[in-house]
């Protein structure tokens, strides 16, 4: 009796296509973060950033996605 593992692509094509995949799925969704919260930072006032120990040009740093770092 054979036995035939058919867990694995032939060529393993489909899991780099498939890790292509993720990986830009998470870019856009770690870009998609920063805008909110660069967004929701931006909007509030400087009295209300210095209450959370932030000034204006800190907004961009705090923003930015750990997924570029």
């Amino acid at each position: 009796m054979a036995a035939f593992d058919t867990t694995r692509t032939a060529y393993g094509s489909t899991s780099a296509v498939s890790s292509f995949i993720t990986r830009s799925i998470s870019a856009v969704v770690a870009w998609n973060d920063a805008r909110v919260t660069r967004s929701a930072l931006a909007s509030l006032t400087d009295r209300e950033l210095d209450d959370i120990g932030l000034v204006r040009g800190d907004i961009d740093a705090v923003a930015q996605p750990n997924f570029f770092r």
